[in-house]
């Protein structure tokens, strides 16, 4: 397979500085996502891929791209972010395809979402090392905005004072561990399960648990802030 040459072309094609990335807020994790009519199965096109046919990928990349996109939506603000961080994802898939092509008994969307949960988890990491590039600390502005909120929705519950921005979301979230950013992301933003969280990291089902629970209990403390 002419590896290089042929993910040069499906980058320039799919993913240069003016190709826009579709991330709304809807995301699963089928165990398989299912051709249309007519289509290959994922499986067809890895094989087609290693046999050098280079539309083969960018079917598979056309087929995934949008969730792929919500799920780093999750996790990173900046849409330049998101696109980079999707670029990484698909050169990862791509150059590892030999190593799917030799596995049996795992799907390629399970796989595949298993590379981009550990990218959004490295991502979460370094952005933890690197203060300039996180978003965990509060301006004296959002933590007023924050605390009127929450005390607004306690007081009388609404549809606007039950919102809290995506933004104030995640400089919460950024404050808590990656690992437990990513568990409860996963857990409650996207409703997987602990089964499915401990298949697509790799992680034990009491790992997912103990995170879980970890991370509930330090968001609890940390809304207590504003209370």
């Amino acid at each position: 397979m002419e590896t290089a040459g042929v993910w040069e072309r499906v980058r320039k094609k799919h993913l240069m500085p003016d190709h826009t990335l579709e991330c709304s807020d809807n995301l699963d994790f089928p165990a398989e996502m299912p051709a249309a009519a007519g289509e290959l199965a994922d499986e067809a096109l890895v094989q087609a891929v290693m046999e050098g046919r280079e539309a083969a990928f960018e079917t598979l990349f056309e087929r995934h791209r949008r969730r792929l996109s919500r799920l780093v939506g999750r996790f990173c603000a900046r849409p330049e972010k998101i696109e980079e961080l999707v670029q990484d994802i698909f050169t990862k898939i791509y150059f590892g395809l030999g190593e799917y092509s030799q596995r049996s008994g795992n799907s390629f969307t399970a796989w595949i979402s298993r590379i981009a949960i550990n990218s959004c988890y490295d991502y979460l990491r370094y952005a933890k090392r690197r203060p300039e590039q996180a978003v965990g600390t509060l301006t004296a502005e959002e933590t007023g905005e924050t605390a009127g909120m929450i005390q607004a929705a306690l007081a009388a519950p609404s549809l606007e004072s039950l919102v809290i921005s995506q933004d104030l979301v995640r400089k919460l979230l950024a404050r808590l561990h990656p690992e437990d950013q990513l568990v409860l992301t996963l857990l409650d933003a996207d409703e997987l399960s602990v089964a499915e969280i401990a298949s697509v990291t790799g992680w034990s089902e009491s790992k997912v648990k103990v995170r879980a629970f970890r991370a509930r209990k330090a968001l609890r403390e940390m809304l207590s802030e504003f209370l």
